[in-house]
């Protein structure tokens, strides 16, 4: 697996995984995010996790909705945390292998296109 831009994580696409492989190792897992800005490491650096504050209620659902549209499409469902009815965070990592593969990176990507 090779570190890569934004640009060339949205051209791929989420893969499904069953588990039986291994998650991204740390040092992979590091170099890869400075790729993503905004983007950093949770739960034991398990999880990559990205905060934003969007203008008000409707909006942050309106980003969750596209946000979801993109996840069915890409069969990688990310959490979704929406606090204090201004500040969303998405949560991304692949529970069949309990921590962080590919398909997470290319879906955080995606999810920064959206634009907030």
């Amino acid at each position: 697996m090779e570190i890569q831009n934004s640009e060339q994580l949205t051209t791929k696409k989420c893969v499904p995984c069953e588990g039986g492989v291994d998650a991204c190792p740390l040092p992979f897992v590091t170099e890869q995010l400075q790729k993503l800005p905004g983007w950093y490491l949770t739960h034991d650096n398990q999880r990559i996790r990205k905060d934003w504050t969007v203008k008000n209620f409707v909006s942050g659902l309106d980003f969750f909705n596209r946000v979801g549209e993109l996840a069915e499409a890409e069969a990688h469902h990310p959490d979704l945390h929406l606090v204090g009815y201004k500040h969303v965070s998405i949560e991304i990592w692949t529970h069949a292998i309990g921590g962080l593969s590919e398909n997470d990176f290319i879906l955080a990507a995606k999810i920064d296109q959206l634009g907030i």
